[in-house]
């Protein structure tokens, strides 16, 4: 079997325009903590080198697509605990981490599980992996729910 299912040569995956749009009209972000220059969603925004787990996001409503390397539960952590923000996160549903199960589904406020496999800007092909959009809000952008995206819009 060819490894080429379940590996990539960055864990930068770089959000569709489209679902981030949609995704904007519902919360209008202020912040994307976790970008690069030539793929940040909003002009706030920080770099690697800004070190966003570092920063206050309080008072910001955030978009956050985090590096999906190992890393990605500091990010995940981050959201979880940042009182005063609303955090929406686009991440891969790897729902057997322990990331998902020590700080998404006790915190978590939505879960939104999107149909099929997205197409990442910048790929050739749809991701090797399902997604999902995770809310953590802590401004009362939104009611609770776990379900289907589609079904929220």
């Amino acid at each position: 079997m060819s490894n080429i299912h379940f590996k990539s040569e960055s864990n930068e995956w770089e959000t569709p325009q489209d679902l981030y749009n949609k995704l904007d009209e519902q919360y209008g972000f202020t912040l994307d903590p976790c970008a690069t220059p030539s793929n940040a969603k909003h002009d706030n925004f920080y770099t690697r080198e800004d070190d966003g787990l570092t920063k206050s996001w309080k008072g910001h409503v955030v978009f956050m697509n985090p590096p999906y390397g190992r890393e990605i539960g500091k990010w995940i952590k981050k959201a979880s605990e940042e009182k005063g923000a609303c955090v929406v996160c686009l991440i891969p549903s790897r729902t057997d981490t322990k990331y998902w199960h020590d700080y998404i589904f006790p915190h978590a406020h939505k879960i939104m599980f999107l149909k099929g496999r997205l197409k990442f800007n910048g790929h050739k092909n749809s991701a090797p992996f399902p997604s999902a959009i995770v809310v953590f809000d802590y401004m009362a952008c939104g009611g609770s729910y776990i379900g289907a995206y589609e079904k929220q819009m």
